[in-house]
């Protein structure tokens, strides 16, 4: 080391690692993730983040293809999505201008996980309506 080289500060063996804080855990309740995990979970956060998967597009046309989604609860849950970094909002300076909503890099890694959930539902439809009518069969009959 010469007399012109910066000096190293001397590493403290308590500070040499990552603090809890630091460590994200789903299962903790006040983790950043699982408050993301909220957002895109909640009854309408896994539609909206699957129909944005395809690009772009315009709140009214969002609202027409996730059916049964107020127009109160599609704002708040793409106001969350947008919150965590999931969502872009982009004012469009047209006439008369207009706001579209998409995807960021975030929202297209966690679109692509949930698709390939939606698409194992789909796929299990007959099985799923078969496990419900036996439950409701051992239901009416206790």
């Amino acid at each position: 080391m010469t007399p012109d080289s910066p000096a190293i500060a001397p590493v403290d063996p308590v500070d040499a690692g990552p603090t809890d804080a630091m460590i994200a855990d789903v299962f903790s309740r006040g983790c950043t993730s699982r408050q993301a995990l909220e957002a895109v979970t909640g009854r309408w956060g896994v539609l909206t983040v699957a129909g944005l998967r395809d690009g772009a597009v315009r709140f009214n046309a969002l609202r027409r293809r996730i059916d049964g989604v107020s127009e109160k609860m599609l704002a708040q849950t793409l106001q969350a999505l947008e919150r965590d970094g999931m969502v872009a909002r982009e004012v469009r300076t047209t006439i008369p201008p207009h706001v579209e909503y998409s995807l960021t890099d975030l929202g297209r890694r966690v679109a692509d996980r949930l698709v390939g959930l939606l698409d194992v539902l789909e796929g299990s439809v007959d099985e799923v309506s078969a496990a419900q009518q036996r439950y409701d069969a051992r239901r009416e009959v206790s």
